[in-house]
């Protein structure tokens, strides 16, 4: 995994060693300013001004709203990415300390840190990569995750699974650390878009966790004239007879009446409906790190829709 331990998601330092000993006191955040160092607290409060206020105890944080998130200064980003951080973990570097008053105030930045981040990664990360994300926002179109101290990239609704979803919220929640793929990275734009679907497994992966003759838990996901597409994992879902009594997103039990990779096709018969879910399970890697070439989700057997990503 190429992304340096220095440019991790917001919410990943609050629990750093040297983090917590950094914010322990005036010294620690001394040391902090001259090396540069990335620090996380959580903000408290935002002021009329828009600037952000952290308490450390001993001394006051302040981050002007210039600071606060990249692009606020040139009017490119809208000032919700500063309210929305009170209560939450927030990067930032020391960039001054004045200790005048009676309550030392310790002056930060954010946007330093993001450059920081979005400098390196731009020039380190190539596409196949796996990094580590963080859902920040979900959109009908697709997720918004942060790749490093807040940077922001997207992963599209077609790249969260090779399953079709109705809303990224089907699939992941705001705030879940997650796993994603570098698809494109363009220095220009400066932007890095991301898939996912790859990480969660080729139909033959996916297929070997179940067996003909098994009554398993899976989602209607598209009804159809001619079957019910039902989901047993992100990256598999199997054709079940039509009924009148189903919908997007029911719950159903299925049983399985057989597995054909070289048709990619699994049979199911509809069991029962099921009480509605609540969160989405947590993502299944078959992939967590390193880099991908080339990723082929069809069976070698199989002579129909042919599925893969080429990472270049």
């Amino acid at each position: 995994m190429k992304t340096s331990e220095c440019y991790l998601p917001e919410g990943s330092y609050t629990a750093l060693p040297e983090v917590q000993q950094a914010l322990a006191s005036l010294d620690g955040l001394r040391a902090a300013q001259d090396e540069g160092m990335i620090l996380e607290a959580v903000a408290q409060r935002c002021t009329a001004a828009h600037d952000l206020l952290f308490d450390f105890g001993f001394a006051q944080g302040i981050m002007p709203r210039s600071c606060c998130a990249l692009g606020v200064a040139e009017g490119d980003t809208r000032e919700i990415a500063i309210l929305s951080r009170v209560g939450k973990p927030t990067c930032f570097t020391v960039t001054e300390i004045d200790e005048s008053a009676d309550v030392p105030i310790v002056w930060l930045s954010r946007t330093i840190a993001q450059q920081h981040a979005q400098d390196h990664l731009l020039d380190t990360l190539r596409p196949g990569d796996v990094i580590p994300a963080a859902v920040t926002h979900l959109e009908s179109f697709g997720a918004f995750v942060d790749i490093g101290c807040g940077v922001a990239s997207l992963i599209g609704i077609e790249n969260l699974s090779v399953s079709r979803i109705f809303h990224p919220s089907d699939r992941l929640l705001v705030g879940q650390h997650i796993r994603a793929v570098v698809r494109s990275v363009d220095p220009a734009a400066r932007r890095i878009s991301l898939t996912h679907r790859e990480l969660l497994g080729t139909w033959e992966q996916n297929a070997a966790l179940f067996s003909p003759g098994e009554t398993v838990r899976g989602v209607v996901r598209s009804v159809e004239p001619y079957g019910i597409f039902i989901e047993l994992s992100p990256n598999l879902s199997g054709l079940a007879e039509p009924r009148d009594d189903l919908a997007p997103g029911t719950i159903v039990s299925v049983y399985i009446k057989s597995i054909l990779p070289q048709r990619m096709k699994i049979k199911l018969t509809v069991i029962d409906v099921l009480a509605p879910a609540g969160e989405p399970d947590p993502p299944q890697y078959f992939i967590t790190e390193g880099h991908i070439d080339e990723w082929v989700y069809t069976p070698a057997s199989c002579d129909r829709k042919y599925i893969a990503t080429v990472f270049e």
